[in-house]
C-alpha cells in the first residue's frame, strides 16, 4: 500500500497582496512530494478554515507580511479547531516581530518562519510534525 501524500493548504489571509514567499513555499512543498492547495490572495479566516476542512488537509501554511498576524492568526486557528481539525499543523511565515512569536506559538501555531528560511527546513519540519500528529 502506498503512503498518502501530505496535503498542505497555503493561504494569504487579510489584505496583504505580496504572495511571492507563499508561492516559493508552496512550490518547495510540492517538489518535496506533498500535495499543495494554494487559496490565493485576500482570504478571510473563515474562508481559510472552510478550505482546510473541504480539502481535508494535514497542514495549513499562512503567509502574512501586513502586520495583521495578531488579529488574523488566532481567528484562523480557532476556526480550524472549531471545525474539529485538532490534528492540523498550522505554520506561519512572514514578517513577525520577535515579541509577537510566543503568543502565536501558545495559540497553536507549530512554527514561524521568517525571510530567508531554507525551504528544505520547512519541508522537513512539516513532514515531522504531520508524522508525529498521525502517530498520536
Amino acid at each position: 500500500m502506498t503512503e498518502r501524500k501530505i496535503r498542505v493548504l497555503i493561504a494569504k489571509p487579510g489584505l496583504d497582496g505580496h504572495d511571492r514567499g507563499a508561492k516559493v513555499v508552496a512550490r518547495a512543498l510540492r517538489d518535496d512530494g506533498m500535495e499543495v492547495i494554494y487559496t490565493g490572495l485576500r482570504q478571510t479566516p473563515e474562508m481559510i478554515a472552510e478550505a482546510a476542512l473541504q480539502e481535508d488537509v494535514d497542514a495549513v501554511g499562512l503567509s502574512i507580511l501586513s502586520g495583521a498576524h495578531n488579529a488574523l492568526v488566532p481567528k484562523i486557528v480557532d476556526n480550524i479547531r472549531a471545525n474539529g481539525q485538532t490534528d492540523v499543523v498550522i505554520f506561519l511565515g512572514g514578517i513577525i516581530p520577535e515579541d509577537d512569536i510566543p503568543a502565536l506559538l501558545e495559540k497553536g501555531v507549530f512554527k514561524i518562519y521568517g525571510p530567508g528560511t531554507d525551504t528544505r527546513q520547512v519541508c522537513s519540519d512539516i513532514r515531522s510534525a504531520v508524522k508525529t500528529k498521525a502517530q498520536a
